[in-house]
């Protein structure tokens, strides 16, 4: 990962540079947030900023935004101080580290806040065909279309290709077509000149020539407007792209690699997607395989995202039952392994005693049991269709929702240490969702766990 490094740290700037590259970052330094925005626009790119919590947070988070450009934000600090630390969370960053820097802590933000994983966890017979098929396109430049259902790991799938290619040490840059409106994804992706339209107030490289030298990967590429695929077209063929504002064609050295969760050979029938860019885009297609069809990795993917999570929130190992085996393997997994892991990482923060049971599953649609599983003493378990007891719905009649749902976000955060993105993932709620919820319960003088303290709560 690439991370950027802003401002001296109070002269821990060398440490944590040294402590980031020793975890395996690209590290670059630039001194304020000026420095940090021009190093971003002109396609340098990071996975990652890390900035001295006096510098204005709330300018660097709000260029950010106002310039599209998505990328996480981390402050750094003398000392655990609770005042700086909210003050950086309200402003937009998504933690806080105390300095002098810790190395297990640098690693843990690093891997925590920018996760990527080239791994592809397997044992079924259905994903072997996958993967040879995978390692043998991966040396080559050709493009390749990824496709299956939401959550199947197109971008894993993606960044393994990414990682077993000639260009394994040059940039991978991904961009979720899905996720930006169609007058803005054109600029995303071939960049702009200032004062090319409203708001372009400097020049701005796009994701091709930040990609160039690497790996371009274009996520859910059926959602893109037609109009944009024709220009796609020419990027593809002719490789070479022009800024929006700009009257000189720039080359570009990139592998091309798209993920869709549609037929695209349908979408194409109804119009909606263009003929001459699929066929573009599909030299090689590799099709994954749903959880379904996968059973045999259900068991070992479930270890994984066990053994991960318990790591995440310093946990010592973790046993996963028999029983709670069972429960996995009779669901349906609609959303795939990223339901499967979003169920595990609610699980571990559920355990008890080292121990995951079936009390801990906690699968789409059923709500979560305050009792974990365990019925009030005298009561008799009557149970209903999912299985869960009625007693335990019972126990919340009276309550108003919001009030349960307080509860909720607290205690998940008093789980994860007050770290807000592990909190977001298992609530399943945006982190802006997360910190609006947050400043209401401190407005109302609730104490909320502060990240990276598990015994000191302040209001954040």
């Amino acid at each position: 990962m690439r991370l950027l490094i802003v401002g001296t740290l109070d002269g821990h700037i060398a440490t944590a540079g040294k402590l980031a590259l020793q975890s395996g970052a690209k590290v670059a330094h630039v001194d304020d947030v000026s420095g940090a925005m021009n190093a971003l626009r002109s396609g340098q790119g990071a996975d990652l900023v890390m900035v001295e919590v006096s510098l204005d947070i709330g300018s660097l988070c709000a260029s950010l935004e106002s310039e599209r450009i998505a990328v996480p934000v981390v402050a750094c600090g003398i000392g655990p101080e609770p005042s700086a630390a909210a003050d950086a969370i309200r402003a937009g960053a998504q933690e806080y580290i105390p300095l002098p820097p810790d190395a297990e802590l640098i690693a843990a933000v690093l891997s925590a806040v920018a996760e990527e994983t080239s791994t592809v966890v397997f044992r079924d017979p259905a994903m072997s065909d996958v993967l040879r098929l995978a390692e043998q396109v991966a040396p080559s430049d050709a493009s390749v279309l990824i496709t299956g259902e939401s959550g199947t790991g197109k971008e894993v799938m993606a960044r393994f290709l990414h990682s077993k290619s000639k260009r394994a040490a040059q940039h991978f840059i991904s961009v979720n077509c899905a996720a930006i409106p169609e007058n803005l994804l054109e600029s995303e992706l071939f960049g702009h000149e200032k004062g090319a339209f409203t708001g372009a107030v400097t020049r701005r490289v796009g994701k091709f020539e930040e990609a160039s030298g690497g790996t371009l990967l274009l996520d859910e590429i059926s959602e893109m407007h037609p109009r944009l695929q024709a220009k796609l077209l020419r990027a593809i063929q002719e490789r070479e792209i022009d800024r929006v504002g700009g009257g000189q064609p720039i080359k570009v050295d990139i592998r091309l690699l798209a993920t869709s969760n549609r037929n695209l050979e349908e979408e194409v029938a109804k119009g909606n997607f263009r003929e001459d860019l699929y066929y573009r885009l599909n030299v090689v297609n590799i099709p994954l395989p749903s959880l379904r069809e996968r059973p045999q990795d259900i068991p070992i993917l479930a270890q994984h995202f066990t053994a991960k999570y318990a790591e995440a929130n310093g946990m010592p190992s973790l046993e996963l039952t028999a029983e709670a085996q069972a429960v996995l393997a009779g669901h349906h997994w609609r959303g795939n392994v990223r339901e499967l892991e979003n169920t595990m990482h609610r699980a571990v923060l559920l355990s008890r005693d080292g121990v995951i049971d079936a009390s801990a599953i906690i699968l789409t649609g059923q709500s979560l049991r305050p009792s974990a599983g365990k019925e009030p003493e005298g009561a008799e378990a009557e149970t209903g269709a999912d299985g869960q007891a009625a007693g335990d719905v019972k126990a919340l009649v009276g309550r108003t929702v919001a009030d349960v749902e307080k509860d909720l976000i607290l205690d998940t955060l008093q789980h994860c240490l007050g770290n807000r993105t592990h909190a977001a993932n298992i609530l399943g709620i945006s982190i802006r969702t997360l910190r609006n919820k947050l400043k209401l319960y401190s407005q109302d003088g609730i104490a909320v766990p502060m990240p990276g303290d598990n015994e000191r709560t302040t209001p954040a």
